[in-house]
């Protein structure tokens, strides 16, 4: 295994559309292919020159079995191009590219299509277990008694209420707390108001509206789906975001003492992102002009019960191995899981005793400039397809860095149940 450097070569990403309580028009190899094929059309090689295609996906349907190598070869990559899929919750997308990293520096691989995909939209509604036995039960009788007997025992009402299926997906099962519960937790931990969460919220959708104003959001494909609706932008910044708006609604993961609303939540939206990893031996035999490089990744856990805190724990290594200040960053993608989520970690690496008794600090790390944090705005505005924001904000970084003429950025993530991703990058 080398350390040889990881040259980001190029990217692109879809829209991201907002669900809107029913299936979305694209399925996630939908979504990923079309993404993936104009940003394949416009490099020097042919999609079947590829080492391998790493999807990251945490809800594939079920007829997207190993949706990266549907997805490789709907992308006209051959047969002998392997495609595979992985799973880290919310940083599916950034394992697809610690995974690809990994397999260039093994010399496994020299030029790698990585990146994100979830339609959560088309996230299903089950059956109950008492349902699927009777079903099962239904199934197994015999005459026409037996099944008089079984249809007779029915109760509609406590067995053909549905699963919710994004729910069940977004509830920690070992702490037993919804992803916005967590986020509660951190609220109260660090005394983050209400104000302050809907503050935030206002300001990511007032950054996303001023980004596509200003056209800096072209790493967008455009999508036309089936029935010719062109889909551009994302679609779900709010416009007329306000205070006196978000104020109107209610807590909804603790509706009693809670602070933590839709409002001040990340979206549940459809979307891909994709990257083009090369070693520099391909950019060499391809005569690649690289956007970036990748100087370094970290994975960190922690309690699930505070799993917004992940960023914290990922990226304080990074800049400790590196001699690295917060104030040394140029530009910061923090994914907007919740307001208090971002809030939180910003006030832990202020809090001298978190950063004594949890990362083993002398003493707090500071401030991070906020001006400095998703610039374009996050989640919060854009939406969050759980398998593709690792591998966008990874992607916008470099774009934010290369317009600011910055050089060092980081873009980091928390990971439901209880975890944190981060990758150090450099402008080329």
């Amino acid at each position: 295994m080398t350390n040889e450097p990881i040259y980001i070569i190029d990217g692109a990403r879809t829209p991201f559309l907002k669900s809107r309580n029913r299936p979305g028009p694209f399925s996630a190899s939908d979504l990923a292919t079309l993404s993936g094929r104009a940003l394949l059309a416009r490099q020097a090689f042919a999609p079947d020159a590829l080492d391998e295609v790493i999807i990251g996906c945490a809800s594939p349907g079920v007829d997207e079995t190993n949706i990266g190598r549907v997805i490789s070869l709907r992308l006209g990559c051959g047969n002998k191009v392997p495609g595979w899929t992985v799973m880290r919750n919310c940083a599916s997308g950034m394992q697809a590219i610690d995974s690809a990293i990994a397999n260039i520096q093994r010399g496994r691989a020299s030029l790698v299509l990585a990146g994100g995909v979830d339609a959560l939209s088309r996230t299903p509604l089950l059956y109950s277990i008492p349902m699927v036995q009777w079903f099962s039960d239904m199934s197994a009788a015999r005459s026409f008694g037996g099944k008089l007997k079984l249809f007779l025992r029915l109760r509609p009402s406590a067995l053909l209420s549905p699963v919710i299926g994004i729910e069940r997906g977004l509830t920690d099962p070992v702490v037993g707390l919804m992803m916005g519960q967590t986020a509660e937790n951190l609220a109260w931990k660090f005394g983050i108001t209400r104000q302050e969460m809907d503050a935030y919220s206002v300001e990511s959708h007032r950054r996303l509206a001023a980004a596509q104003d200003a056209g800096h959001l072209d790493e967008i494909v455009p999508l036309i789906g089936v029935d010719g609706t062109v889909y551009k932008n994302d679609d779900g910044v709010r416009r007329d975001s306000s205070m006196e708006n978000l104020a109107r609604l209610k807590p909804f993961f603790d509706r009693t003492y809670g602070a933590v609303t839709a409002g001040n939540s990340s979206q549940i939206t459809d979307g891909a992102a994709w990257l083009v990893l090369a070693s520099a031996a391909a950019v060499e035999q391809w005569k690649l002009q690289p956007i970036g490089r990748i100087v370094d990744t970290q994975w960190a856990a922690l309690d699930p019960a505070l799993m917004g805190l992940g960023p914290v724990h990922a990226t304080t290594p990074i800049l400790q191995r590196h001699g690295l200040q917060l104030s040394d960053i140029d530009a910061w993608e923090i994914n907007e899981a919740f307001a208090a989520q971002v809030l939180g970690c910003l006030r832990a690496w202020n809090d001298d005793e978190y950063c004594r008794s949890e990362l083993g600090l002398t003493h707090a790390m500071g401030q991070i400039d906020q001006s400095k944090i998703n610039v374009d705005g996050g989640a919060i505005a854009l939406g969050h397809p759980v398998g593709a924001s690792g591998a966008r904000i990874v992607l916008h970084l470099l774009h934010v860095l290369r317009r600011e003429k910055k050089k060092r950025g980081i873009a980091t993530i928390c990971i439901g149940g209880g975890q944190g991703g981060a990758v150090l990058v450099e402008a080329l």
